[in-house]
């Protein structure tokens, strides 16, 4: 298994992964800067994305296909994820999700209102009217300066 940068190529393979698992597609961005895949013997076995608005991320579109759950796979593509937001200088990932709340507190990802989340991030289509009302809201903060006393 082999975790890469997403291809113009492997869109219509994401496309297909993410319609097969319900996710939606209409507003996948055309340029996939910032998404990456897992694959495996050449096929896309897994997605996540982050759009940015400004200093703040939103993870969407993180899937790994039924077949190739319970190897790690999510939890790399998460750490992927992650570490490209650090590198690119996200403040905080936000995210939206009707089934996955659970795996991703325990990424240390905290439940928000919605009305908390950044303008930027609300005006997005995912935010405003891909995802629904009910979806959970969720934020990790990625760059917490800690004050340690000598």
């Amino acid at each position: 298994m082999e975790l890469i940068n997403a291809t113009p190529q492997q869109r219509p393979a994401i496309i297909s992964l993410l319609q097969s698992q319900k996710l939606p597609t209409e507003d996948l961005p055309q340029v996939l800067d910032g998404f990456f895949t897992a694959t495996a013997d050449g096929n896309v076995v897994g997605i996540i994305g982050l759009e940015r608005y400004g200093p703040y991320g939103l993870l969407r579109s993180m899937v790994v296909h039924p077949e190739y759950r319970s190897q790690g796979i999510a939890e790399r593509l998460v750490a992927t994820l992650e570490n490209y937001a650090a590198a690119n200088g996200v403040a905080d990932i936000f995210l939206l999700t009707e089934t996955a709340a659970g795996y991703f507190s325990k990424k240390a990802y905290a439940n928000v209102e919605r009305s908390s989340v950044p303008a930027e991030v609300q005006a997005s289509s995912e935010f405003s009217h891909v995802c629904p009302a009910s979806a959970a809201v969720m934020v990790k903060k990625m760059n917490v300066n800690v004050y340690i006393a000598p």
